[in-house]
């Protein structure tokens, strides 16, 4: 098992990441998540954190970088979206320059997508401009605990940089990023971020999955364990769950628009 664990870390840095861009490589995705039934109820528990926390003013319902995801699976009004023209999704563009009218929206949920926008400063000047008034941005990023920053920075395959600031130089949709922006933001520069953006408030801020997407395999092999011990694993989690500032690999943050 250990074995196993840390040759799948030196995979995912050393993967070749030339074609991340392509859409045959984010359907090749969608592929191996309908397929692996461990990363899929992963999937699916993070879906259904973006149902509990949708509740919110009539509007529209957008999901950012929708990818090879399947949230209508859960949500079924949802519009999809992604800078990529993935076949199924909804609607293709950049969260830089959305294509809706003022306060229309009622939540944007994001997986994995606000550390790959290059300019996080329009990207929230979109949102606000977007939202309805007590409408929500519900995201789940990469977390800069203890454990995350060294898996991140010693096996992964994207820049983790915590010295970095809001946005990086690079066009690439996929394969440029930060992984650290998140935290960034939202915890080491979170008093600028409030001064910046007064109506968008961080409603709530959390860490989890310390060891969930690890065991799945990701995207890049196979589950280090066997789907029927998804629960007892996630129960595992929930008791050491007091741990999760030093050990959690995902951080959960809400914005709400209060005005």
């Amino acid at each position: 098992m250990i074995k196993r664990f840390v040759e799948w870390l030196k995979l995912r840095k050393t993967r070749n990441i030339k074609d991340l861009d392509a859409v045959s490589t984010t359907k090749l995705h969608g592929q191996i998540i309908q397929s692996k039934g461990f990363l899929k109820r992963l999937y699916v528990d993070l879906y259904k954190e973006f149902a509990i926390s949708k509740r919110g003013p009539d509007g529209l319902l957008i999901e950012l970088g929708s990818g090879g995801g399947f949230l209508k699976e859960v949500i079924p009004d949802v519009i999809t979206s992604d800078i990529l023209p993935v076949p199924g999704i909804n609607l293709c563009f950049s969260g830089l320059s959305m294509p809706f009218s003022d306060q229309t929206i009622s939540a944007f949920f994001m997986i994995d997508v606000l550390h790959h926008l290059p300019d996080s400063v329009l990207f929230f000047k979109e949102v606000e401009r977007c939202l309805k008034v007590g409408g929500r941005c519900i995201m789940i990023e990469p977390a800069n605990t203890l454990w995350a920053r060294f898996i991140y920075q010693n096996f992964h395959h994207e820049e983790f940089y915590p010295e970095g600031e809001w946005g990086f130089e690079g066009n690439r949709p996929l394969s440029d990023a930060n992984g650290a922006i998140p935290w960034i933001i939202f915890c080491r520069d979170r008093e600028r971020f409030e001064k910046e953006f007064p109506n968008l408030k961080i409603t709530h801020l959390s860490f989890l999955i310390p060891f969930r997407y690890l065991l799945s395999g990701g995207l890049s092999t196979r589950s280090l364990v066997p789907s029927f011990l998804y629960e007892a694993v996630k129960q595992i989690e929930f008791i050491f769950s007091p741990l999760n500032r030093y050990f959690g690999m995902f951080m959960k943050v809400e914005l709400t628009k209060c005005r």
